[in-house]
């Protein structure tokens, strides 16, 4: 099987863009491990599946499978990317497009010039949407781990992520606490870990160990869910630049019930075609 790809990435959360419109594309679990290893394949943090829509009335769907072959329900840097491969391929004539993913619609929309927005839905808080196990819904929440205590707060933006505070994101312990966070037995679908700087009411610095693929440059799913807890917590105003490893991108959120918007850039490395 030969597949033509795109290699992509927003703010170095890099990614592998396949079309599954124009071409039949079926990957085993293995065959995505193998095109995510760095070595011996393309190499990614995510790979994205354009498919064609489902439902009437929508424009596109898209799969998100990580690095070790899991697929996962959301992602907001792979979101803009999408949003530019799809009209640079031609596949749609729109700059703003409906798209299904695992958890319901996002509305990407291709600004041009590498840049593009979208909304990213409306956050969820409440533990059984995370998932999360707790008794009651909280603007934090202690977890134990390896003896000590941390106190996080969690959202789901269509996939869960747990954010704690820190006092500077590059001396925090990301490394050895993001994978606790990650597999802790109260996230029984695992978690995204949040370390969160915060600057000023307008600025975060941010850190993310991401489920399923280790920590990466940016994630634009975990600046949705660090600025709308950290506006819920009182600290932040509506609308944040969040400075991630890899660059910045925006966030916007008009609070409770109102959807989140991110804006940043998208941009494509090369384009290949690989025999499997």
């Amino acid at each position: 099987m030969k597949l033509k790809f795109s290699k992509m990435h927003g703010l170095g959360n890099d990614f592998m863009v396949i079309d599954g419109v124009r071409q039949s594309v079926s990957l085993s679990l293995e065959q995505i491990r193998q095109l995510g290893n760095r070595q011996l394949g393309i190499g990614f943090d995510q790979l994205l599946l354009v498919e064609p829509p489902r439902e009437p009335g929508h424009d596109f769907r898209y799969r998100i499978f990580n690095n070790d072959g899991g697929e996962v329900e959301q992602c907001g840097n792979g979101a803009r990317c999408f949003a530019k491969f799809v009209c640079d391929e031609g596949l749609t004539d729109k700059r703003r497009i409906a798209v299904e993913t695992a958890r319901g619609v996002i509305a990407p929309e291709y600004l041009g010039a590498g840049q593009a927005r979208v909304d990213m839905g409306v956050p969820r808080f409440a533990p059984a949407d995370i998932p999360f196990l707790a008794d009651g819904e909280a603007l934090r929440y202690p977890l134990e781990l390896d003896g000590g205590v941390c106190q996080i707060s969690v959202a789901s933006m269509g996939n869960p992520h747990a954010v704690q505070l820190v006092d500077d994101v590059d001396t925090a312990p990301v490394e050895r606490v993001g994978p606790l966070v990650e597999n802790h037995p109260r996230f029984p679908e695992r978690v995204n870990a949040g370390f969160m700087q915060i600057v000023n009411r307008g600025e975060i610095r941010l850190r993310v160990y991401e489920r399923g693929a280790g920590e990466t440059l940016a994630c634009g799913t975990g600046a949705c869910a660090a600025v709308v807890c950290g506006i819920r917590l009182g600290l932040l105003d509506a609308r944040v630049i969040v400075h991630a490893r890899g660059g910045d991108i925006v966030i916007e959120w008009a609070g409770e019930g109102h959807p989140v918007i991110m804006t940043g850039p998208a941009a494509t490395v090369f384009q290949g075609e690989i025999e499997l």
